[in-house]
């Protein structure tokens, strides 16, 4: 039976038939001003072919030169992943074609990288509250550089089949990637799929605080291939494994490791045989579809790159770069947490939506903890479901939420008018300023227009206005939605307030 074509099994059976293995193969592009092996810029979104040369272009005689920027940026990513530093290594040609690969092989490692054997804990929320740790070892962290990039034009699928044409954009080739890749991970159960989102999360913020990667999923500086097995229940084998390759959010590593666990299940319960092969994953229909056969280390003929000549970092430079690693995630979550106020239910639906880093870089630009967190992941989390996408992907900035804010400080909005600035901010109509300005959201300061408001409002209600005087004070409320209501909710409630019981009184 076709791989496509079968019903996936229910999750619930699957983890009754079978114990599953991930494997995760984390690529970073490194922020480095220039590429891996020329002096190429790296400015994302540069017009197609803008920022190449002959040594990304792979043209004939042009002489490659190792990035010294990135060799730190990847010695820094192994120390803070606990890896062991090679005194010596060096890179390799991987052979293989793809049309957005100008050489017809990637510059990359191969036995020899340049970070090995580490290891990361993931912490998890465990069934009686407490966190359940879960240690995913590094099996290495190799230095290589990115290919170009295809857009593959006409056609639904935005892929090859089906297409028109194709162009291709050459400006990603050559950029520094760090590619960190797994040991199996086994024993998760049920949970592997949370354990991917956990362990690719945590890897990010790890990134974005070694500050050698903006670390921009929806730009493509980090992506990840799920790597997934299946073996029957209690066997202790591993079975054979699929790619799902380029998986582009947090959401959707959790999403293709639960569909591929059954679709593996549906497969191998029927009686069929799962293909060693490369996957697509669909972000509209979650679903994965077959990609190509998956090729071992011995097709890629590897052999050492004849144009470079080996890494061997002192061991006085790996140590002082050891000096310049942030605080541990775990550490780091522990202290904000403190500063912050934060209740344990608080911090971990914060880290669950992803949200730490944006909360952080608000209160750094001058917010409340608690407003911040009232922002990220009620306003923005709800915008993000609603889209299906990352709340860092948005295109709002904490520096902008923080901007808000300010104004609903300064007396300026009111949380309903925020929301307002926020849908101009998504409509990409300027700064909060420029927004509240052109809207013209400000809350009305004007005594004497909130004034005849008012009297409007008791004029209006005499009944309630009865019950105020008789000393039943909750009834402004009745009020007070009337006055808001007249002003387009442009009016200060806790001022409407105070008018009506001054004139009731």
């Amino acid at each position: 039976m076709s791989a496509q074509t079968v019903d996936l099994l229910s999750f619930e059976e699957t983890l009754e038939k079978y114990d599953p293995a991930l494997g995760l193969e984390v690529h970073v592009e490194l922020s480095t001003l220039t590429k891996m092996f020329c002096g190429c810029p790296t400015e994302f979104g540069a017009e197609p072919n803008t920022q190449v040369c002959p040594t990304c272009l792979g043209l004939p005689g042009a002489m490659p030169v190792v990035n010294r920027k990135a060799v730190e940026g990847a010695i820094r990513i192994g120390l803070a992943l606990n890896c062991q530093i090679a005194d010596w290594c060096r890179f390799a040609r991987k052979n293989y074609f793809y049309p957005d690969m100008p050489k017809n092989f990637q510059t990359s490692q191969y036995d020899e990288p340049i970070a090995f054997e580490g290891w990361m804990d993931v912490a998890l929320e465990g069934e009686d509250g407490e966190p359940e740790t879960f240690r995913v070892v590094i099996e290495r962290a190799h230095m290589e550089e990115d290919t170009g990039k295809t857009l593959h034009v006409g056609g639904a699928t935005g892929r090859i089949h089906g297409a028109d044409y194709s162009l291709v954009d050459y400006n990603r080739a050559g950029i520094p990637l760090i590619e960190i890749v797994t040991k199996p991970i086994r024993g998760a159960g049920e949970r592997a799929p949370e354990v991917a989102k956990a362990y690719v999360a945590q890897l990010r913020e790890l990134i974005v605080a070694l500050g050698v990667s903006d670390a921009r999923m929806d730009q493509g500086s980090i992506r990840a291939d799920v790597n997934l097995s299946l073996a029957p229940r209690g066997s202790n084998v591993l079975g054979t494994r699929t790619e799902t390759k380029n998986v582009n959010s947090l959401r959707s590593v959790e999403r293709a490791v639960r569909y591929e666990m059954r679709r593996h299940a549906a497969v191998l319960s029927s009686g069929g045989s799962i293909l060693q092969e490369t996957r697509h994953w669909h972000e509209d229909t979650g679903i994965t579809t077959s990609g190509r056969e998956k090729s071992d280390a011995e097709d890629y003929r590897y052999f050492p790159e004849p144009d470079l000549v080996p890494v061997a970092p002192s061991r006085e430079w790996v140590e002082e770069l050891r000096g310049t690693l942030p605080e541990n995630p775990t550490q780091k979550r522990a202290r904000l947490q403190a500063e912050w106020g934060f209740s344990d239910l608080e911090m971990r639906d914060t880290v669950g939506a992803g949200a730490l880093l944006l909360i952080e870089r608000t209160v750094a630009a001058g917010t409340a903890p608690q407003a911040a967190r009232k922002w990220w992941l009620g306003e923005m989390a709800r915008r993000a479901n609603e889209t299906g996408t990352e709340i860092d992907a948005l295109g709002v900035t904490p520096e902008q939420v923080a901007a808000v804010q300010a104004l609903v400080d300064a007396g300026t909005l009111n949380d309903k008018l925020a929301r307002q600035v926020f849908d101009g901010l998504l409509a990409g109509e300027g700064t909060p300023d420029e927004i509240v300005a052109a809207r013209g959201l400000a809350i009305v300061s004007d005594e004497g227009a909130l004034s005849a408001a008012v009297d409007h409002a008791i004029a209006a209600n005499p009944d309630v206005a009865d019950k105020i005087r008789d000393g039943k004070v909750a009834a402004a409320g009745a009020l007070i939605g009337a006055v808001m209501k007249e002003m387009r909710g442009q009016a200060d409630a806790a001022r409407v307030r105070e008018l009506i019981l001054e004139k009731l009184a």
